[in-house]
Parts: C-alpha cells; structure tokens; sequence
C-alpha cells in the first residue's frame, strides 16, 4: 500500500469516532512494520481517551515496532493532561523509524510533538493528505483557537 492510502485509512478510523470523543479531537493512527506490514491501527477511544496512537500501540512490543512507520491523522501530542505518556513519547519509546503527520495540532499540549519526535532522530512528514484532515478537524481548530483567545 501507498503512503497514501495508509494515511486514508487513519483518516476513516478517524471518522467512524467522530462526535464520539468528547473535547478531544478524534484521530486515527496506523502502525507499519520495516516490511510494510500491518501492525495496528486505532482511532482515539470513547470519551477522548485512550488516544489513538497509545491504544493502536496497546500489545506491541519494540520488536515488532523497531523501525516502523506510523501514519497519524494530527501530530502526537507532546503533553498529556493526565500523567499517562505523551503520543510523541509512546512512538519514540516504540522504535519507529519514521511518522507521517496529515496535519499539526494547534493545542498547547498537542503542539511540539514533531519536534520531540524529531530530535528523538525519528524522519517526519507533514501534509500527507492534509487538506482533507483540515477539512475533518476544522471544528476542533476553531474550538482551539476560540479557547486560546480566551486564555
């Protein structure tokens, strides 16, 4: 499969959970071995928790993981609100070698989790299918934005 088509499909998971995660933004996350083969996917949980990248993590070990490709559908997070792991920090620990990201996260706590993951020595592109990410979290944008002019 395409890089393409592996970001598509997290967009999907990501849809099926849409309106289903409370003030969390709903994101989904597919996980590819060195080989190209599937490991995992998930979309974010009930509620807005767990997050997709923990939840599609959930089972795997750094050998199945080492050297991998994750596709998310919005940058990881670099900071929880609980004292859970960051996304940024569970796909670091995890061995991959590389994550696609449609489209950043202009929360607080979600904005620096590429540049975490980068200097973790991880390769990250950003954009893969973003328009279509945009188009799916322009509420939640506005909400961000709406909540930091607030602040």
């Amino acid at each position: 499969m395409t890089p393409e088509a592996h970001m598509q499909r997290a967009l999907d998971l990501a849809l099926c959970q849409k309106g289903r995660t409370g003030r969390n933004p709903s994101v989904g996350c597919v996980l590819i071995d060195q080989s190209g083969k599937l490991l995992s996917e998930a979309a974010t949980g009930d509620g807005g928790r767990p997050h997709a990248e923990q939840l599609a993590l959930s089972g795997l070990t750094p050998e199945l993981t080492r050297g991998g490709t994750a596709f998310v559908t919005l940058e990881p997070c670099r900071q929880r609100s609980t004292d859970e792991a960051a996304c940024s920090d569970r796909l670091i620990s995890a061995g991959f070698a590389m994550v696609f990201v449609s489209t950043l996260d202009p929360h607080p706590q979600g904005r620096g989790g590429i540049e975490r993951l980068k200097a973790a020595g991880l390769k990250v592109e950003t954009g893969l299918l973003k328009p279509q990410a945009d188009l799916f979290y322009a509420d939640f944008f506005k909400d961000v934005r709406e909540q930091i002019r607030k602040s």
